[in-house]
């Protein structure tokens, strides 16, 4: 009858810790905290967090809108998950060169709003390599000055060997003959 009680005492002990462990991740119901910036060329990233600073465990439909130099306007436009990772977002090649007014928004039940200044610039392409000038190797003598021509006496040793100790065991395996009692 202990053991029974043990049994059960356990197997509630564990029910209650596992609807305990579930609470936080419900707890998520609030607002987000969003922080807003330039990708270094001409482009937004957001990164979303719960307000309690947890990552964002669900995927959430950010909208921009964007108020750049002489009064241009881009947006509401909504943003796509990034590849960073969890919670980040991004918007691709959006604006033109210049200082932008940047405002991200997200809707209930999470509802969130974020705004930055935003210098966007140019993208920039790697810089091309300079040109290397190739020169042609010098002839080589026909004999004796050892360039690329030492390894193949020394591979056709190898491959003579090889050939040895396979063909020799054979040879004297096939030559020995049962000895007739």
């Amino acid at each position: 009858m202990t053991r029974t009680w043990r049994a059960l005492t356990a197997l509630l002990a564990g029910l209650a810790l596992t609807l305990l462990a579930a609470v936080p991740a419900a707890a998520h119901t609030g607002k987000l905290k969003l922080t807003v910036a330039g990708d270094g060329a001409d482009g937004v990233t957001v990164q979303a967090v719960y307000a309690d600073g947890h990552r964002l465990d669900k995927l959430v439909r950010l909208t921009l809108t964007a108020t750049g130099p002489d009064g241009q306007r881009v947006g509401p436009r909504q943003l796509e998950p990034a590849a960073e990772g969890q919670g980040f977002y991004a918007s691709g090649p959006l604006l033109s060169p210049g200082r932008w007014r940047v405002t991200v928004t997200a809707p209930a039940p999470h509802a969130g709003e974020a705004s930055a200044q935003v210098q966007a610039r140019v993208a920039q392409s790697p810089p091309v390599p300079a040109p290397v000038a190739v020169t042609a190797p010098a002839p080589r003598a026909a004999h004796g000055d050892g360039g690329s021509t030492w390894w193949w006496p020394l591979g056709l040793a190898v491959l003579v060997l090889a050939a040895a100790a396979v063909a020799v065991p054979m040879l004297v395996t096939r030559r020995r003959r049962p000895e007739a009692g």
